[in-house]
Formats: structure tokens, sequence, C-alpha cells
């Protein structure tokens, strides 16, 4: 247990001095929106994707159809049964969004656990990578329920809330039970601070390629540069480094794409929870190729 239990401590103690943002410590996301719009496991077979070809197509909604099997449906009861639900307040504005905030999470999930998302973009699975993909993929979704106002945003914060306890549940499976407090008031600076880079290199006035940078930083820095070092751009450097750089480049398409289409995405669908993300992997080059 303790080698486990040290080898996440680093991991965790790696991404709190890694990261750029550690001013930003809120534990409402309903009050960190206003200020972000201001400013080892198995490995999975590699799979062969050409990263200069994926995420250009065009955006779209990401709406579940009616008729898809991974639709997942308001219960609906009838009588007796009915009538003591109502009672017990199941029908509440407030316990439908925190089952629709459930649904949400659970596409979150799994998203950033399937082998496809570091295969695609070659990623090692630990701990600090997945917990990178959980608050960009959170990023996607609480951008767009921000967009639809209060109710949005009140919604975004029964999501953090699943998402942190969450967390929580993954720090401990890890082997990490001492200091447990502390890791999570640093990964939830690293939440909020990471929100607000995003965010702000969506702004109409940042430099065209911040969210490139943002994500380099966020996600596949080593050292917690701010961008990419210049010899990463040249295809004549070593293979490992150009092939980490175009997956950066892949990956930044891929958010583009992704709150593109969440934008594209109805209220209904985002507030039930039935969307999906876009596929990853070979399968499904039709729908993320030029």
């Amino acid at each position: 247990m303790l080698p486990r239990c040290s080898r996440v401590l680093s991991s965790l103690n790696y991404i709190a001095h890694r990261n750029h943002f550690h001013g930003v410590s809120c534990r409402s996301y309903a009050m960190a929106c206003s200020a972000a719009t201001v400013a080892p496991a198995p490995t999975s077979t590699k799979q062969t994707v050409i990263l200069d070809k994926i995420f250009w197509s065009k955006p779209c909604s990401l709406a579940l159809p009616p008729d898809s099997p991974h639709r997942i449906e308001e219960p609906h009861y009838e009588g007796i049964k009915r009538f003591i639900l109502k009672l017990m307040l199941f029908y509440s504005k407030q316990s439908k969004s925190i089952r629709g905030a459930n649904v949400i999470y659970r596409r979150v999930v799994s998203q950033v656990d399937k082998p496809a998302i570091y295969d695609v973009f070659n990623l090692e699975k630990t701990f600090r990578m997945t917990f990178s993909l959980l608050v960009l993929h959170m990023w996607f979704v609480l951008r767009r329920l921000k967009e639809e106002g209060k109710e949005g945003v009140e919604l975004g914060q029964y999501l953090y809330e699943i998402y942190n306890h969450d967390v929580e549940l993954r720090v401990s499976k890890a082997g990490v039970n001492l200091l447990l407090s502390k890791w999570m008031k640093e990964l939830e600076k690293i939440f909020y601070g990471n929100i607000v880079a995003y965010d702000a290199a969506m702004l109409p006035e940042a430099k065209q390629d911040e969210l490139q940078n943002v994500i380099w930083r966020n996600v596949f820095s080593d050292d917690g540069t701010s961008k990419p070092d210049d010899s990463a751009l040249r295809a004549v450097q070593a293979s490992i480094e150009f092939l980490s750089f175009a997956s950066l480049q892949a990956m930044t398409r891929y958010a583009h794409r992704e709150v593109s289409c969440l934008s594209l995405t109805d209220k209904e669908a985002m507030f039930s929870g039935n969307f999906m993300f876009t596929p990853l992997g070979t399968t499904t080059s039709g729908p993320v190729t030029k």
C-alpha cells in the first residue's frame, strides 16, 4: 500500500505544482462562473490514427436521436406510486436537476475512461492524465450549461458536486487516505484555475493559439511550461516530440469542435444528459474526419 500511495501522492504533488492558476479557489461553481467569463490501468492496444486528419468535420448537435438505445428517459409512474413519489418530491425541480446532472456526469466519465481517448491522443493513462481530461470535459459541459443562464449555472453546480465526489473516490481508491482533504483542496484550486484559463482562451480578444497553449500546459506539459517548446514545432525533431505536438494540435481541434457541437445541442438534451461526445477511434473516422 505504501509504494502505491507514494506514487499517487507524487502524481498529486506534480499536478499541484505544475499548475499556474493556484489563486482560484471556490466551492461554488455558480460563484466562479462570472469570474471565468471575465477573465496505472491496463494498457490497451494502440490504434493507428492519422492525427492531422481528424476533427476537421463541420460541428453538429450531439443530442441523441429519439430511438437511440443510449437515451435515458425520466421514469413515468401512474396512480398511487406517482402520488407517493410526488409527495416525496421526486418530481421537484431539484430532484430532476440532480438526476440530469448524474446522467451528464456519466457521459463525461464514459468519454474520459474509454481507452480510445488515450490511444488517439497518445496519452499515458495515469491519475494525473485522467484528472486533466476530466477537467477538460467538465469545462465543455459547464460552458454549454452557462449559456442557459441561471438555470444552467444551477445545474452546473449539481454537476460539480457529483464530479467532486467522484474525484474524492478516485483519490481514495488510488490509495491516498492520509491528507485527503489537503489534496482535494489542491485539486479544487486546479479545477477552477483551469476553467478560468479555458474560458479566457475562448474570448474574442484571446490569441489565436491560446487554447492550444492552455491545453499544452494542463494536459501535455511535463514541466508546466506555458507553451510548446520551439523544437516541438519542427518535424525534424525526435519522433516522440513531434507526436506529442501532433496530438496537441488534434486535441485542440477536438476541444474547439466539442464546444461548437455542444452549442448546437438543444437545452432538453443537455439538461437530461441525452447527448454523447464525439466518438473517438479509427472505427468512427467518418464523423470526425474532414
